[in-house]
C-alpha cells in the first residue's frame, strides 16, 4: 500500500514538472496573472509601474553624474550647481564662497591692503545678509573704504606726533583714538547710514559684520552677530577671534529682556521670534524695538606672542558643520592648495550637508614669528 502511494506521488511529480514548468506554460501563466492584475488590479499596477520609471531615472541620473564628475574633476563640476560662485585670490589671502543650497546668495566679503608702502592696517571683511542682500552690500560697499579712510588719517597723525615730541604722542594717546575705537565708531555709523536708506524704502534686510584689521604687530577685530574668526598659532592652537552673538546667551537675553522684547524658539532661538542672532547691522524693526543693537565686540592680538599661522574669517554657513578647532586642523593640512584650503573646506561643509551660503576667507602668514 505504501509503495503503491509513492509511485502515485511520484508519477504526479513528473507530470507537473513536465506540464507546470514548460516554458510555455510558466509564460501562459505569467499572462493570466497580469491581465488579471490590470482588470482587478489597475492602481496598484500603476503604482509600481510608476515607481520604476522613476528608479530607472533616477540610476540614469545618478550615471550621468558620475559621468559629469570624472569628466570636469570631481569637485570642480560643483561650480556649475551653483548660480553665484565667487573667488579671490592674492600672495597671502584667498576666499572662496558658495550660494550653496539657498536660493538666494547674501553673503560678501572685502579685502583692503597696501603691502607695498603699508600706509594703512589690511582690512579684511565678512558680511552674512539676511532678509536680502541690500545690507551686506551697503556694509561691503561703506564699512572697509570708510574704515580705509579715517586709517589713513590716523597713521599719518601718528607719523606727525612721531616727527615730534613725545608730550604730543602722549596727548594724542589720551585722546582715544585706537584702532578698536576707529573700528566701533565707523561700524555703528556705517549702521545709521544703512537704517536710514533701507527703512526709507521699507527694507528690513540685515547683515553681520566681521572686520579684521593687520599691521605689522597686532591684529584686531570687530565683530557684530554671528560670522566668526579664529587663528591658528604657532603651535597649531585654535585661538578665538571672535564670539558669537546668539539669543540665548544670558547677558545678551537680560539685555533683550530688559528692552521689553523676547527670545522664543523656532528652529533655532530667535528674538522676538524672528532673529537668530542678537546684534546685527540694519534690520530697523528690530533696531526700533532696540532689542537688536549694533555695538561690536572688538578684541586686539599681539602678534609677536602668538606668532600665527594663519586665520580664518567664515560666515556661519561654515561653523554649522565644523568647529574652530577641526576648521584649524583642516586648513593646517591644506594650506599649500591654490585657495590656501579655502575652497575645500568650503566643498566639505557644503558636502556635510550646510543648507546656508558658505564664506570663508583665509588669511596666510608669511613667516613663524608673525611676519605677514
Amino acid at each position: 500500500m505504501i509503495e503503491d502511494t509513492m509511485t502515485l506521488l511520484s508519477l504526479l511529480g513528473r507530470i507537473m514538472r513536465y506540464f507546470l514548468l514548460r516554458p510555455e506554460t510558466l509564460f501562459l501563466l505569467c499572462i493570466s496573472l497580469a491581465l488579471w492584475s490590470y482588470f482587478f488590479h489597475t492602481d496598484e499596477v500603476k503604482t509600481i509601474v510608476k515607481s520604476s520609471r522613476d528608479a530607472v531615472k533616477m540610476v540614469k541620473g545618478k550615471v550621468a553624474e558620475m559621468m559629469q564628475n570624472e569628466r570636469f574633476g570631481g569637485l570642480d563640476v560643483l561650480d556649475a550647481e551653483f548660480s553665484k560662485t565667487w573667488e579671490f585670490k592674492t600672495h597671502n589671502v584667498a576666499v572662496y564662497s558658495i550660494q550653496g543650497r539657498r536660493d538666494h546668495m547674501e553673503d560678501r566679503f572685502e579685502v583692503l591692503a597696501d603691502t607695498v608702502n603699508k600706509t594703512h592696517p589690511s582690512i579684511f571683511g565678512v558680511f552674512d545678509g539676511h532678509g536680502g542682500e541690500a545690507a551686506a552690500d551697503f556694509a561691503k560697499t561703506r564699512l572697509p573704504e570708510a574704515l580705509r579712510q579715517q586709517l589713513l588719517i590716523y597713521e599719518r597723525e601718528r607719523e606727525r606726533d612721531r616727527e615730534k615730541d613725545r608730550e604730543k604722542a602722549d596727548r594724542k594717546e589720551r585722546s582715544g583714538l585706537s584702532y578698536p575705537s576707529i573700528l566701533e565708531q565707523q561700524i555703528l555709523n556705517v549702521d545709521r547710514e544703512m537704517l536710514d536708506k533701507l527703512s526709507a524704502s521699507y527694507n528690513e534686510a540685515g547683515t553681520t559684520c566681521l572686520v579684521a584689521l593687520l599691521s605689522d604687530k597686532e591684529l584686531t577685530v570687530a565683530n557684530v552677530g554671528d560670522s566668526r574668526g579664529v587663528l591658528c598659532d604657532k603651535n597649531g592652537n585654535a585661538v578665538p577671534l571672535s564670539h558669537d552673538h546668539k539669543p540665548y546667551q544670558l547677558k545678551e537675553r537680560k539685555r533683550i529682556k530688559k528692552a521689553g522684547g523676547f527670545i522664543s524658539f523656532n528652529g533655532s532661538w530667535r528674538v522676538q521670534g524672528i532673529l537668530a542672532m542678537s546684534r546685527s547691522l540694519g534690520d530697523y524693526p528690530l533696531k526700533n524695538l532696540n532689542v537688536v543693537i549694533p555695538d561690536p565686540d572688538i578684541m586686539s592680538f599681539d602678534l609677536d606672542k602668538l606668532q600665527p599661522q594663519f586665520m580664518i574669517l567664515a560666515s556661519d554657513g561654515l561653523w554649522d558643520t565644523f568647529s574652530n578647532e577641526e576648521a584649524v586642523r583642516y586648513i593646517r593640512e591644506r594650506l599649500d592648495e591654490p585657495h590656501f584650503g579655502a575652497k575645500s573646506i568650503v566643498l566639505q561643509s557644503f558636502y556635510r550637508g550646510c543648507p546656508d551660503n558658505i564664506t570663508v576667507m583665509v588669511v596666510k602668514f608669511k613667516g613663524k614669528a608673525g611676519e605677514h
